[in-house]
């Protein structure tokens, strides 16, 4: 190949790095605020796919291009192109190409899950268990400490029960026996959620925090993330759990570590009152008219200390 080639090649190669690394760059913008640990290192996974997804995009695409426009056979010429079989060099090239891109994906993408490491041991759990998250009978199993870390121990993780329901989400604080509709969380603490279903697989999902887990019945998952950014963020169902899963939505609350201790003091301090529930407030409203289709009947709202400001 002749020098001059291989600079014009080179350069081009150079020019697809670039470009394909700023798209790599844009695709942070494309996303929720990073609202969590996990959350930055996700995004990061993602960009540099999109930056190899656009290189080799743009160099497959590029390359038809030229071939289109500057390699086209004369009018009468009907012969073939070059045979180019038994060419072992290109062979090992196109070869040991992909074979590269496939192990550095995903050794970059196992780096990033081991670091996330968001899910804890699984139990099984009895029906009864996942049914009653009563103060007095909690459905949160304790979690063994992980680290002898002294950050750990003077920064221990927050423990907190997720009870979901056809349609509700329902937290328990098993420290200040408080239960609330509202999620809410410390900044720059470890928190370990034991996610329970009664009924249906449901899916926890925050899309600012980049943390989605199925929750199936009958299993005691532990959840573990890093919020790292205040504000109000939201809870979706992310499975399809039913006719009213869409309103199966709850607002997580990011705050310093002093307001949310203020926070549960004044929450284990009010008395239980029923929540505003959409799904079973839309049931009620209309008795007996779905007419035409039936629908698993709503679980009542649960009683909580705390109901929530976004949830009326």
């Amino acid at each position: 190949m002749k020098i001059r080639t291989i600079l014009t090649l080179g350069t081009l190669a150079i020019a697809l790095a670039l470009v394909s690394w700023w798209m790599g760059e844009q695709s942070y913008t494309w996303f929720p605020p990073q609202a969590s640990a996990e959350s930055q290192l996700i995004d990061r996974l993602f960009s540099f796919l999109v930056a190899i997804g656009t290189f080799i995009f743009l160099g497959v695409v590029g390359t038809i291009v030229y071939v289109v426009l500057f390699q086209q056979a004369s009018k009468y010429d009907t012969s073939d192109g070059p045979h180019i079989e038994g060419n072992v060099t290109l062979e090992i090239v196109w070869t040991a190409i992909p074979f590269i891109l496939v192990v550095g994906i995903a050794a970059y993408s196992y780096h990033i899950y081991d670091r996330i490491s968001i899910l804890g041991p699984m139990e099984h759990v009895h029906e009864s268990m996942a049914h009653d998250m009563a103060p007095e009978a909690p459905a949160i199993a304790p979690v063994a400490a992980e680290s002898s870390d002294s950050n750990a121990i003077a920064n221990p993780e927050v423990m907190i029960a997720v009870k979901s329901r056809q349609w509700a989400w329902e937290f328990y604080y098993p420290d200040r026996q408080v239960t609330t509709a509202e999620l809410h969380l410390p900044a720059d603490q470890r928190i370990s959620l034991q996610l329970t279903s009664e009924d249906v697989i449901h899916g926890f999902y925050i899309p600012a925090f980049r943390v989605k887990q199925d929750i199936i019945p009958g299993r005691a998952i532990t959840l573990k993330f890093t919020p790292i950014r205040e504000g109000r963020y939201r809870l979706r169902d992310s499975q399809y759990s039913g006719t009213y899963f869409a309103a199966m939505q709850a607002d997580v609350v990011v705050e310093s570590s002093d307001s949310y201790q203020q926070w549960l003091t004044d929450a284990a301090n009010q008395q239980l009152t029923a929540a505003y529930n959409q799904a079973f407030d839309e049931f009620q409203r209309s008795p007996g008219g779905r007419t035409g289709w039936q629908t698993v009947q709503p679980a009542p709202p649960p009683l909580v200390n705390y109901p929530g400001k976004g949830t009326s």
